[in-house]
């Protein structure tokens, strides 16, 4: 069992998890990633089909993210010029006559849906049981393309995820004008969390809203409402048992006037932004505590922690 010294629970949920933006991952590009503890390769085929194999040739060990050439929908090793079709199958070796039957690398199950690039992980090996979800304003007229930040941060994919009905915490660290009132309902894999605040602007306060929906740890979309409609899909995905890799894609509705748009949007992503670096000095060295003494202004943290469960394996 893998833990991390912080926390009670395995630091690799299941569940979809980003490990990269399809805009960025051209075909026959093969590239090495570390998530989960472990390493992979990811690359796009001929077809247009990302894939992510586990990394290590079964040969002589040789990382194929690392100088692996991909070829049509195959990836050949650098190291001794083994082929490994789009299955994970060895169906070339140079120099040789026999190909041994272990020789696979173990292919993994990936989605890409959403301009990401997302992969399964399950602690027991286990097929995907949910679908990631279509978010409607992806590429539909009217919304920005992407606009894309990043973060490393040391903290835990539950923990970062709890903020969304810590409704506390929105008044005291981030100074909202009053502590939002959110109320939280779940459906299987996913979350449902909607919080009215009022928000202040120059022109004075507005009634606002901010309504998420996770699906995982891995995967979820917020939505913004008051000021200028706003999505935002995030994604936390695991790197080791301290680290996780934090991507937030923005996506900004039309006000009319392009200059505008940019401008509002510029200043909403700005302030997100801002609370990103308010929140990482806390998630960082912050204890988790499996029975926190709660009031009865905390918002539904209850509701969420049940959620969690489904997301750790026995096994872990």
């Amino acid at each position: 069992m893998t833990t991390s010294p912080r926390y009670p629970m395995t630091p690799y949920p299941n569940g979809w998890f980003q490990v990269a933006y399809g805009d960025e991952l051209e075909v026959g590009k093969a590239e090495p990633l570390h998530y989960f503890g472990r390493d992979y390769v990811l690359f796009r085929g001929a077809d247009g089909v990302a894939r992510v194999f586990d990394a290590f040739c079964p040969h002589l060990g040789a990382h194929l993210g690392y100088g692996g050439k991909v070829e049509g929908d195959s990836i050949r090793c650098p190291f001794h010029g083994w082929r490994y079709d789009s299955a994970g199958k060895c169906v070339e070796i140079p120099y040789g006559k026999r190909i041994p039957p272990s020789a696979r690398l173990h292919p993994h199950s990936v989605v890409e849906r959403n301009g990401l690039v997302m992969l399964w992980h399950h602690a027991e090996g286990k097929a995907p049981d949910w679908e990631v979800p279509v978010v409607p304003e992806y590429g539909l007229d009217g919304w920005t393309p992407y606009v894309k930040r990043r973060w490393k941060i040391r903290t835990h994919n539950q923990d970062m995820a709890e903020n969304s009905v810590d409704q506390a915490h929105f008044r005291y660290v981030h100074g909202t004008l009053t502590v939002p009132q959110s109320q939280a309902t779940t459906d299987g894999p996913c979350l449902h969390v909607l919080s009215q605040m009022k928000m202040g602007t120059p022109a004075g306060e507005v009634d606002g809203s901010i309504e998420s929906r996770s699906w995982g740890f891995g995967f979820g979309q917020v939505g913004f409402r008051g000021i200028v409609e706003t999505s935002l899909v995030t994604s936390v995905t695991p790197i080791d048992g301290e680290y996780v890799d934090v991507r937030f894609s923005f996506s900004v509705k039309s006000l009319g006037d392009e200059r505008m748009t940019r401008g509002v949007g510029k200043a909403l992503i700005a302030d997100i932004e801002k609370q990103m670096r308010e929140d990482i000095p806390i998630w960082e060295n912050k204890a988790f505590l499996d029975r926190p003494v709660l009031c009865d202004g905390d918002g539904p943290i209850g509701v969420f922690r049940n959620w969690c469960k489904q997301f750790y394996s026995e096994a872990a």
